[in-house]
């Protein structure tokens, strides 16, 4: 068999079809050609209840039945005799069914037409049409295109008969003609021009929104003309009601004062004789006020039209029917008036709650009578909010309450004479509000600098309690007192209270306190002086800093202090914290200046138990830390913490054991209340004076920042708001510190003063040191029958436990544990350091001035040798 392709018939060689590709529609014979008939219809019923029909509309039926006109459409074929359409056995069923005789564009054409008649359609029309599409009832836009490209298809568009001729027009003009009637009323018509001809309205009809159709007889026979328009409300309604409508005469006036202006926005209107038509009035921008509520304003915005419902406040700026630069003016006004209140936006529904709905009725209210084209319209009263424009005078008080360590803080602002409720006021003021309103409507500023500085004031004694039951100051905050006396136009204080403050306002006039004749030592006038300071706090159960320079006395003037007020605190016992290596010195100095107060010392664990009547019981740091239990449970008269800056760190455990005492005042001794950093000092007044400042975060804000990092609010000069916040810190504290340099007192001070301290050994060093000691004590023992001629193995033994006392690395180098001695040498050399002194440490063992050195490199401490 042969692989080869055997040649087309030339008649049917590939490509041969190209012609029919590109050739016009019109040339196109793929099947039957269609055409549209388009014909003047009279809707025909028979008998009262019988089926409606569509019969051709003739010159006498068109005149007497114009009501009845329709415009029937359907599909038509080429009829035998040249240039003629008729039905054939086309319709509308057979061209959406597939595979006919017709041209397949042409049909798909129809079928097209076909679905957009029935896209938005009147049911009842649509049921009475039978083989004819009714064009009255096509609501769609996609008609008139449709229509238009019929012509790209070769698709005429004819009458059923040659004398009833069909036309598609490009253009269409409406207006509205107004005529006076004999009866002194109006007749509405609708003038329609159709590419420059005139049809009456009785000859014309609207198609939905988007067409029209004419009329008119010629020779006896119809002319048909469509045409697509854009039919607004009045001219479609016109044309559907026959193309006229009758104004009766008592609502002409009416119609003309009403509506004739506003129907000429968006239509001409041809005024015949006797008829004038007013120019349009302009609208009006109502502004609805709903002030039932005192501290509620409802606002709606609408504008009115004469003649017609309400419309949007922000309309269509195209709606032919609104006056779209006399809207825009108004609003413009509006907004300006609007924004010089509020931040709300003018808009169609507006709320307004408490300050600025009495800022609304005050202020922008009669901005907005003012306006032209705007009616302002109130519902409730209006005029109940008014604004208190005068300085408010302030008063403040503090009362005795159930709880000794705080007052009642009174708190009486009056503005106008009008006095405003501290609750509500004080909630504004700590939530920065710039206004506040009372319950009756009155409102006020609060951006006053009395107002500021309560705010402030406020904020701080706050965060000192809770406030369960309304504001408190505590007795600790004397200072703050005094800025509220400051601030205050008239202030009272509680009678327990005023004693306090006034005194100690100036720390130099505490009452004097006769030092005791039990106290057996010459106190300088700045020790007596401390004395009385320490006694006139606790007779106010006040705490506080003893911080003067190491060396001026400070157990002395305590121990002053305990005995002159021996039966005070409840006669309960003192208790004394303090470092290890100072507690010898407790008991010696109490027993040489003091010797009948009762002094007992707890140095271990499970000690306090055995410790029977005493007047002051010391212990160590380290005990409490180790037994705080039991030392919490009991309570305290004098609670003193020498050398404080062991529990300066708050986030340690012997701090908050220290806080956990229950004692009736509390006082620190420090030469160094801080070192590093202000909330060390915050950390010791929290357990000396607890309420004096607010939580450790508040001051970290308030002053460890703008005063030791510069950090200092938006547009405040820095230098001068650090000095402020440093006099601030001052004069809260420097009630409840005493500190006193050498230099301050060099005129008090002896010629040169020496003290003796003793310093106990810690458990590890006392177990090297009692070895040692049991060796050469045997050693020695075994000597004392030829002393001399011992004598040097003698002093070699006691030069040995002489340096073991010191260190034992002196004694092995390889030895493990710390030196007592040297921990007490660096906690000295620390605190005079910290008061900007410098030290001369002599020892007769080089050796230990070498571990001075490394203990010193580790402390952090700069020296030279």
């Amino acid at each position: 068999m042969s692989s080869a392709v055997e040649p087309s018939p030339a008649g049917e060689q590939p490509g041969s079809n190209w012609r029919r590709v590109v050739a016009p529609a019109d040339e196109i014979s793929d099947g039957t050609r269609l055409a549209l008939f388009v014909d003047l219809k009279l809707r025909t019923r028979t008998g009262q209840w019988g089926p409606s029909r569509l019969e051709p509309a003739t010159a006498g039926g068109l005149l007497r039945r114009a009501n009845d006109v329709a415009v029937g459409l359907r599909p038509a074929v080429r009829g035998a005799a040249a240039g003629s359409w008729i039905r054939g056995d086309v319709s509308w069923e057979s061209l959406r069914r597939p595979g006919g005789p017709w041209s397949a564009v042409q049909a798909r054409w129809f079928a097209e037409l076909h679905s957009i008649a029935r896209e938005v359609r009147t049911l009842a029309t649509y049921s009475d049409l039978g083989e004819w599409l009714v064009l009255d009832t096509i609501e769609s836009g996609l008609l008139w295109p449709h229509l238009a490209s019929a012509d790209d298809l070769g698709i005429p568009l004819v009458g059923t008969a040659a004398d009833r001729r069909v036309m598609l027009a490009r253009q269409t003009a409406a207006a509205l003609r107004i005529e006076r009637v004999e009866d002194g009323g109006l007749r509405l018509c609708a003038d329609i021009s159709i590419d420059g001809e005139s049809f009456t309205g009785e000859a014309i009809r609207a198609v939905a929104a988007s067409g029209l159709y004419g009329y008119r007889v010629i020779d006896g026979a119809p002319l048909l003309v469509l045409a697509p328009a854009h039919l607004d409300d009045v001219t479609r309604r016109l044309l559907t009601d026959g193309g006229s409508v009758h104004v009766p005469p008592a609502e002409a006036g009416e119609f003309l004062r009403d509506h004739a202006p506003l129907i000429a926005r968006r239509l001409p209107v041809h005024a015949g004789a006797g008829v004038e038509v007013p120019p349009p009035r302009p609208p009006q921008l109502r502004v609805r006020v709903d002030a039932r509520s005192v501290d509620r304003i409802v606002v709606a915005c609408a504008w009115i039209y004469p003649g017609r419902p309400p419309r949007a406040f922000a309309g269509d700026p195209d709606d032919p029917e609104r006056d779209a630069s006399f809207e825009a003016e108004v609003r413009a006004a509006l907004a300006t008036a609007w924004g010089a209140v509020t931040d709300v936006v003018p808009a169609a529904h507006a709320e307004f709650r408490d300050v600025e709905a009495a800022e609304f009725t005050t202020r922008l209210l009669p901005t907005l009578r003012e306006i032209e084209g705007v009616r302002v319209e109130v519902v409730g009263d209006a005029g109940r909010h008014r604004e208190l424009s005068g300085d408010p005078r302030i008063r403040i008080s503090t009362v005795d309450s159930t709880d000794p360590d705080w007052f009642d803080l009174g708190v009486q602002v009056t503005i106008d004479g009008r006095r405003i409720p501290f609750t509500p006021l004080f909630t504004a003021l700590a939530l920065r509000r710039s206004k506040m309103m009372l319950a009756d409507g009155a409102y006020f500023s609060l951006r006053h600098p009395a107002l500021d500085r309560l705010r402030d004031l406020i904020d701080e004694a706050v965060e000192m309690s809770e406030w369960e039951t309304g504001p408190k100051i505590s007795r600790y905050q004397l200072a703050l007192w005094s800025d509220f006396e400051d601030l205050a136009d008239e202030s009272e204080a509680a009678v327990s209270w005023r004693a306090a403050v006034h005194t100690l306002q100036d720390v130099e006039r505490v009452p004097e306190t006769i030092v005791p004749d039990r106290v057996r030592a010459t106190l300088r006038p700045y020790q007596k002086h401390g004395v009385s300071w320490l006694c006139f706090l606790a007779d106010h159960r006040l705490g506080g800093i003893l911080a003067d320079d190491m060396g001026l006395g400070k157990t002395l003037q305590v121990l002053a202090a305990l005995a002159a007020r021996r039966e005070g605190a409840g006669g309960r016992t003192a208790l004394v914290i303090a470092p290890t290596s100072v507690i010898g010195t407790w008991q010696e100095e109490s027993a040489a200046f003091v010797p009948d107060l009762r002094v007992a010392v707890v140095s271990s664990t499970g000690g306090l138990a055995a410790v029977g009547e005493a007047d002051v019981v010391v212990t160590s740091y380290a005990v409490l830390r180790l037994d705080e239990t039991a030392f919490a449970e009991r309570e305290w008269g004098w609670l003193i913490l020498d050398e404080a800056q062991f529990v300066k760190n708050p986030a340690t455990r012997i701090h908050r054991a220290v806080a956990a005492l229950r004692a009736e005042v509390r006082f620190a001794l420090s030469g160094t209340p801080f070192e590093n950093s202000l909330i060390e000092l915050h950390a010791l007044l929290s357990i000396t004076s607890p309420g004096l400042f607010p939580s450790a975060r508040r001051f970290r804000d308030e002053y460890v920042g703008p005063i030791e990092k510069g950090k200092v609010p938006d547009n405040v000069e820095g230098g001068a708001y650090r000095r402020a916040r440093l006099e601030k810190l001052r004069r809260r504290v420097r009630p409840l510190m005493l500190r006193r340099t050498k230099a301050q007192v060099a005129a008090d001070l002896p010629p040169r003063q020496e003290q003796v301290l003793h310093v106990e050994l810690s458990d590890a060093h006392r177990a090297v040191y009692d070895i040692a000691l049991q060796r050469e004590r045997q050693k020695i023992l075994g000597l004392l029958d030829d002393l001399d001629r011992n004598r040097f193995i003698v002093f070699r033994s006691l030069t040995l436990l002489r340096m073991l006392s010191l260190a034992p690395r002196l004694i092995d180098p390889e030895a493990s544990g710390d030196s007592s001695k040297l921990d007490a040498l660096v906690a000295q050399l620390e605190e005079v350091i910290a008061e900007g002194r410098r030290a001369l440490v002599f020892s007769q063992f080089t050796s230990f001035l070498d571990l001075s050195e490394l203990a010193l490199g580790r402390a952090g401490i700069g020296f030279t040798r």
